[in-house]
């Protein structure tokens, strides 16, 4: 995984959520933390080193990651 990555796409290929519209669904409900804050800004972001978290469901960003 190259870094940047948008949250919507990491979601997805991480397998956290089933497709691009769920992930929408999802973060602009606000069912998304990313360092322990709401995130509802599916365009965000991530440079790595974030923790992004779905219900039970945790992920370090890294780069290099493979999904």
């Amino acid at each position: 995984m190259t870094l940047p990555i948008r949250l919507d796409h990491l979601l997805k290929l991480a397998g956290m959520v089933q497709s691009g519209g769920e992930a929408k669904v999802r973060v602009q409900g606000g069912e998304v933390l990313v360092d322990g804050q709401v995130e509802t800004r599916r365009g965000r972001q991530l440079q790595g080193g974030e923790l992004v978290q779905l219900g039970e469901r945790q992920l370090r960003v890294e780069a290099g990651m493979e999904l």
